[in-house]
C-alpha cells in the first residue's frame, strides 16, 4: 500500500485526544503526517507541528490557511482529522468535504441534527468519505460481537444494555476548571453534556454490535451538581428498528468508576458481554450452557476480529490500537478507491456520517424527552 498523506486540525500539545490520533494514524505506516493546524495559537501550533516532523510550509496557522494551502498541491493530504472543540466540527468538516477531502471527524460530528443532515448530504454529493471517531468500535472483540450477532449465533436480539459511567466530574469544586466547565455550557456543548460526551459512545457501540438503529427513546436527565445547566447523569430506555429493546446509563459523577464502557447483548440463543477496561475477553453464554471466554488474538474468531488484533494473545490491547484500526480501515478504503479496486470487506465497517447523524438525532430526542418528563420520543432518521 502506498503511504497516504494525513493532516490534523486541533489535537495540539496537551490535547486529551490528539496523541491517540497521532499514534493511531502512524501505527501501521499507512499514513505520513504531512500537514497540520494544531492549535488556536498559531505560534504554539506551528512550533508543535515542527517538533512532530511537519515541514514548515505545511505547519499552518489556521484551518482556513490549511485548506487553502492543501487544496491545489499535487501531494495534498488524502485524509484530514478534525479534533477541535465540538462547536467547530461542522464548519471545518463541511469545508474540507466540499473541497474534495476525506475527513475523520471527532465526535460529536455536529452540534445539531440539521447540521448532521447537511454533512450526510454533502459527503454523498462530494463522493468523499466522512468518518466519525467512535473509536471503541475499533476494538477487536467489539468487532467479534458484531460478527457473532450478524452470523446468527445469538438468534434474534432481544435486549442490549450499555453503560459509560465515570466519576471524574463529581467534584463541585471543579466548577471553574476550564477542562470541565465547557462540557456543561450549552453554548459550547449544545443540548446535552454527559450523554453527548460519553453516552453516545456506548449508544453507538450498541448499534454497531447489533446492526440495529434506535427509533424511539425515553430519557431521564439529572444535574447532580445543581449549578450545572446540562446533565451529568442520564438514563435512557430505547427501542431499535430490529425489535431489540435497550437500556443505557451514562454518568460523570459515578465516583469509583474509571472509564466504565460496557456492552451486553442478549438474544434468543445466548448472550455476550464485554468491558472496554478488560478488552481482551468477551464472555459468551450459549442458551443452557456454561459461559465461555473468547480471548482476543486466539484462534477461531471472525475475520473482522482477526484483522483488528494487533498484539499476541494474552497481551494488553489499548485505545490507541482501537483508533489505529479505524485509521487502517480508512487507509484500505482510500487506497482501494485510488487504485480502482474493491476494499477488503472487513475494512468497511468504520463509523461514518450516518452514524454521526444517528447519534445527534438520539441526543436531541433524549433532551426533548427529558424535558418532557421522560415522554417517549421518536428519533429522526436521515433523509437519504
Amino acid at each position: 500500500m502506498t503511504k497516504l498523506n494525513w493532516g490534523m486540525i486541533g489535537g495540539g500539545e496537551g490535547s486529551q485526544i490528539g496523541s491517540a490520533h497521532r499514534i493511531g494514524a502512524g501505527l501501521d505506516g499507512y499514513f505520513r503526517f504531512a500537514a497540520g493546524a494544531l492549535d488556536i495559537d498559531p505560534v504554539r501550533g506551528r512550533d508543535f507541528a515542527g517538533r512532530l516532523g511537519v515541514s514548515e510550509d505545511r505547519a499552518y496557522a489556521t484551518w482556513q490557511e490549511m485548506l487553502a494551502g492543501e487544496k491545489d498541491r499535487a501531494d495534498r493530504i488524502d485524509l484530514v482529522t478534525v479534533a477541535t472543540p465540538n462547536a467547530t466540527h461542522y464548519e471545518i468538516t463541511r469545508a474540507f468535504l466540499e473541497t474534495g477531502f476525506h475527513v475523520l471527524c471527532e465526535k460529536p460530528m455536529t452540534m445539531t441534527v440539521a447540521e448532521a443532515g447537511d454533512i450526510v448530504r454533502i459527503a454523498g454529493e462530494a463522493g468523499q468519505i466522512c468518518a466519525v471517531n467512535y473509536g471503541y468500535s475499533g476494538y477487536a472483540l467489539a468487532r467479534q460481537m458484531r460478527a457473532m450477532v450478524a452470523g446468527g449465533d445469538l438468534g434474534k436480539v432481544r435486549l442490549v444494555v450499555a453503560e459509560f459511567a465515570h466519576g471524574f466530574h463529581a467534584d463541585a469544586a471543579d466548577a471553574d476548571n476550564p477542562r470541565v466547565r465547557w462540557r456543561y455550557d450549552p453554548a459550547q456543548a449544545g443540548v446535552s453534556a454527559v450523554l453527548s460526551d460519553a453516552g453516545i459512545h456506548a449508544l453507538h457501540l450498541a448499534c454497531f454490535a447489533t446492526g440495529q438503529n434506535v427509533v424511539s427513546l425515553s430519557a431521564d436527565f439529572a444535574s447532580c451538581i445543581e449549578s450545572r445547566q446540562l446533565e451529568d447523569d442520564a438514563l435512557i430506555a430505547f427501542r431499535m428498528d430490529g425489535g431489540a429493546v435497550g437500556r443505557l446509563w451514562t454518568s460523570a459523577v459515578a465516583i469509583g468508576r474509571m472509564h466504565g464502557l460496557t456492552l451486553q447483548v442478549f438474544g434468543e440463543k445466548g448472550g455476550l458481554r464485554w468491558a472496554q477496561e478488560q478488552p481482551n475477553q468477551l464472555y459468551w453464554t450459549p442458551l443452557g450452557e456454561p459461559t465461555r471466554i473468547l480471548e482476543r488474538g486466539a484462534g477461531g474468531l471472525s475475520p473482522q476480529a482477526e484483522r483488528a488484533s494487533r498484539v499476541a494473545v494474552g497481551h494488553a490491547e489499548g485505545m490507541p490500537l482501537a483508533f489505529a484500526n479505524i485509521y487502517s480501515d480508512l487507509a484500505e478504503v482510500i487506497s482501494a478507491r485510488k487504485a480502482g479496486r474493491e476494499p477488503d470487506p472487513a475494512a468497511t465497517h468504520y463509523p461514518n456520517a450516518l452514524d454521526g447523524f444517528s447519534s445527534m438525532a438520539a441526543v436531541f430526542a433524549a433532551a426533548h424527552s427529558a424535558g418532557n418528563g421522560g415522554a417517549w420520543t421518536e428519533v429522526r432518521s436521515p433523509a437519504v
